[in-house]
């Protein structure tokens, strides 16, 4: 099982010498179904298919509910996937926004992950305001911007109790599509409430984070994604060029850097492709492979918590 009758065929195997560099990537980044996006592959697919790489886990994403509960309703067929799978859940309007409940809850069923607000991010909504197919509040799902400050300016006290629940679990907290001044106070505050595993999401593409904003995230201990479906020449935008992406990991650091797929999605590639692809184009420009397994093993499972160290 790989993946839908009418999805595309999988790009062919990697060399040997790539399938070394990527078994045992983990995976932070992943878009399969259900969802309300039409999705390319379910969650079981995905498993099975990232066996053709080796991957060691899965994080799943979705932007409107908690995937715990998927993984759970699907234990049955996932109990012999060669591919451990977690989940999490965005704190976007559908599950009540900055919601320390729905936290507790997929806390309670195995979450490893919190997003901040992704598609209820101001941010977000206004970075997708035109119409290029990204569902934005005011849609059909009845969205509305969502945000992490109190009416007084202050971080809000529902930001704070997630906070506290993300560092009691010893999750990982990112901050979603959060306009760079309002990610720093979610960080600040994560920081501050014994958080360890922070995340920042491609601060090239929607978050728009400056090289200050950049370097103030990673004072609070955050480490920086960049995504494969931003890198890879079948998928139509932002389409840039792996020279940014080699200048990313040159700035920050490989000890710093995170690389995912953020695929899944039906009309783009498979996220084992996507590894396929862009990892070998890192390697063609010179990046070393003990930093490509830094960026795609160890810091991914640190976040991910199967790892105690970093």
């Amino acid at each position: 099982m790989t993946a839908t009758p009418d999805a595309p065929v999988p790009t062919p195997a990697p060399s040997p010498a790539l399938l070394k560099v990527l078994h045992g990537a983990v995976d932070l980044h992943v878009h399969s179904g259900p969802s309300p996006f039409p999705r390319r592959l379910n969650h079981v697919e995905a498993s099975y298919d990232a066996a053709r790489i080796g991957l060691r886990a899965l994080l799943i994403k979705s932007h409107h509910h908690n995937t715990v509960m998927d993984l759970l309703a699907m234990q049955d067929q996932l109990k012999d996937a060669p591919t451990p799978v977690y989940g999490g859940v965005a704190l976007n309007s559908e599950v009540g926004g900055i919601n320390p409940s729905a936290v507790a809850v997929a806390i309670q069923m195995g979450g490893r992950a919190v997003w901040g607000p992704t598609v209820s991010a101001g941010q977000h909504i206004r970075a997708h305001s035109h119409d290029d197919g990204f569902p934005t509040a005011g849609s059909n799902l009845e969205e509305k911007e969502e945000s992490v400050w109190a009416a007084d300016g202050s971080v809000s006290a529902e930001t704070v109790r997630v906070t506290q629940l993300v560092a009691e679990a010893g999750i990982m907290l990112s901050g979603g599509h959060l306009d760079a001044e309002s990610m720093k106070a979610l960080f600040a505050t994560a920081q501050e409430n014994g958080v360890r595993r922070l995340l920042l999401h491609h601060p090239d593409f929607i978050v728009n984070a400056s090289e200050g904003d950049v370097e103030a995230m990673l004072g609070y201990g955050a480490f920086v994604e960049h995504e494969m479906s931003m890198y890879h020449p079948d998928v139509p935008a932002p389409g840039f060029p792996i020279s940014q992406l080699v200048d990313w990991i040159e700035k920050v650091g490989p000890e710093r850097t995170v690389i995912d797929s953020d695929l899944g999605q039906k009309t783009n590639p498979l996220p084992v492709d996507g590894y396929i692809y862009v990892i070998q184009q890192l390697l063609d420009h010179g990046v070393k492979e003990k930093d490509v397994r830094q960026m795609i093993c160890r810091n991914t499972a640190y976040l991910l918590g199967l790892e105690e160290t970093n």
